[in-house]
Protein backbone atom coordinates (compact mmCIF):
# COMPACT_ATOMS: atom_id res chain seq x y z
CA UNK A 1 0.00 0.00 0.00
CA UNK A 2 2.91 2.48 0.55
CA UNK A 3 6.30 2.59 -0.84
CA UNK A 4 9.18 4.75 0.43
CA UNK A 5 11.92 5.11 -2.15
CA UNK A 6 15.44 6.52 -0.97
CA UNK A 7 18.05 8.15 -3.30
CA UNK A 8 20.88 10.74 -2.50
CA UNK A 9 23.52 8.11 -0.60
CA UNK A 10 26.78 7.73 -1.79
CA UNK A 11 30.57 8.84 -0.38
CA UNK A 12 31.54 12.26 0.35
CA UNK A 13 34.85 13.51 2.51
CA UNK A 14 34.43 14.71 6.20
CA UNK A 15 33.05 18.02 6.39
CA UNK A 16 31.32 17.75 2.78
CA UNK A 17 27.32 17.92 2.59
CA UNK A 18 24.94 15.12 1.34
CA UNK A 19 20.81 15.31 0.80
CA UNK A 20 19.08 12.29 1.18
CA UNK A 21 15.63 12.60 -0.25
CA UNK A 22 12.90 9.47 0.20
CA UNK A 23 9.60 9.28 -1.86
CA UNK A 24 6.47 7.68 -0.86
CA UNK A 25 3.67 6.64 -2.79
CA UNK A 26 0.09 7.24 -1.49
CA UNK A 27 -2.80 9.69 -1.19
CA UNK A 28 -2.31 9.94 2.40
CA UNK A 29 1.57 11.14 2.86
CA UNK A 30 0.69 14.39 4.27
CA UNK A 31 -1.01 12.79 7.16
CA UNK A 32 2.44 11.01 8.13
CA UNK A 33 4.38 11.55 10.39
CA UNK A 34 8.00 10.84 9.38
CA UNK A 35 11.76 9.82 10.42
CA UNK A 36 15.23 9.08 9.18
CA UNK A 37 17.02 6.00 10.63
CA UNK A 38 20.75 5.11 10.32
CA UNK A 39 22.34 1.55 11.12
CA UNK A 40 26.05 1.44 11.13
CA UNK A 41 28.44 -1.91 10.96
CA UNK A 42 28.13 -3.52 14.20
CA UNK A 43 25.84 -1.28 15.54
CA UNK A 44 22.10 -0.84 16.42
CA UNK A 45 19.61 1.14 14.44
CA UNK A 46 19.40 4.37 15.89
CA UNK A 47 17.24 7.36 15.49
CA UNK A 48 18.40 10.49 13.58
CA UNK A 49 15.16 13.07 12.92
CA UNK A 50 11.57 12.75 12.72
CA UNK A 51 9.11 15.35 11.65
CA UNK A 52 5.12 16.02 12.07
CA UNK A 53 2.81 15.57 9.14
CA UNK A 54 2.91 19.45 8.95
CA UNK A 55 6.04 20.32 8.63
CA UNK A 56 5.99 22.46 11.27
CA UNK A 57 8.01 20.38 14.08
CA UNK A 58 11.25 18.75 14.19
CA UNK A 59 13.32 16.19 16.75
CA UNK A 60 16.50 15.22 16.13
CA UNK A 61 18.87 13.36 17.94
CA UNK A 62 21.44 15.00 20.22
CA UNK A 63 24.40 13.70 17.66
CA UNK A 64 22.73 15.11 14.61
CA UNK A 65 21.88 19.28 16.20
CA UNK A 66 23.26 21.66 14.69
CA UNK A 67 24.31 19.70 11.15
CA UNK A 68 21.47 17.85 10.11
CA UNK A 69 18.23 18.92 8.85
CA UNK A 70 14.96 16.94 8.23
CA UNK A 71 12.16 18.55 5.95
CA UNK A 72 9.06 17.54 3.81
CA UNK A 73 7.52 18.77 0.55
CA UNK A 74 3.60 17.14 0.94
CA UNK A 75 3.20 18.13 -2.51
CA UNK A 76 5.64 16.31 -3.99
CA UNK A 77 5.33 13.27 -1.62
CA UNK A 78 8.94 13.44 -0.99
CA UNK A 79 11.09 13.69 2.56
CA UNK A 80 14.25 15.34 2.88
CA UNK A 81 17.36 14.96 4.93
CA UNK A 82 20.14 17.85 4.63
CA UNK A 83 23.36 16.64 6.36
CA UNK A 84 26.24 18.98 6.83
CA UNK A 85 29.40 18.52 8.40
CA UNK A 86 29.68 14.69 7.79
CA UNK A 87 31.60 13.15 10.39
CA UNK A 88 33.31 9.30 9.87
CA UNK A 89 30.89 8.25 12.68
CA UNK A 90 27.64 9.45 10.14
CA UNK A 91 28.83 6.20 7.81
CA UNK A 92 25.74 4.29 7.73
CA UNK A 93 23.04 2.74 6.08
CA UNK A 94 19.99 5.54 6.61
CA UNK A 95 16.02 4.57 5.86
CA UNK A 96 13.13 6.53 5.92
CA UNK A 97 10.10 5.23 8.19
CA UNK A 98 6.42 6.26 7.84
CA UNK A 99 3.65 6.14 10.58
CA UNK A 100 0.79 4.69 9.33
CA UNK A 101 -1.27 6.54 11.96
CA UNK A 102 -2.31 10.49 10.32
CA UNK A 103 -2.43 13.82 12.00
CA UNK A 104 -0.54 12.34 15.28
CA UNK A 105 0.63 15.38 17.32
CA UNK A 106 3.58 13.52 18.88
CA UNK A 107 6.62 12.92 17.73
CA UNK A 108 8.60 9.58 18.03
CA UNK A 109 12.69 8.21 17.75
CA UNK A 110 11.45 4.70 18.65
CA UNK A 111 11.41 2.30 15.43
CA UNK A 112 9.09 0.53 16.75
CA UNK A 113 6.64 3.19 16.67
CA UNK A 114 6.83 3.36 12.54
CA UNK A 115 4.76 1.26 10.07
CA UNK A 116 6.69 2.02 6.58
CA UNK A 117 10.68 1.48 5.72
CA UNK A 118 12.58 2.28 2.94
CA UNK A 119 14.95 0.04 1.51
CA UNK A 120 17.95 1.93 2.75
CA UNK A 121 20.98 4.01 1.16
CA UNK A 122 24.62 3.73 2.20
CA UNK A 123 25.97 6.84 3.32
CA UNK A 124 29.83 7.04 3.68
CA UNK A 125 32.56 9.44 5.06
CA UNK A 126 36.03 9.12 4.69
CA UNK A 127 38.67 10.91 5.86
Amino acid sequence: QVQLVESGGGSVQAGGSLRLSCAASGRTFSGYNMGWFRQAPAKEREFVAAISWSGGRTYYADSVKGRFTISRANAKNTLYLQMNGLKREDTAIYYCAADRRTFIPTLSGRDDEYDYWGQGTQVTVSS
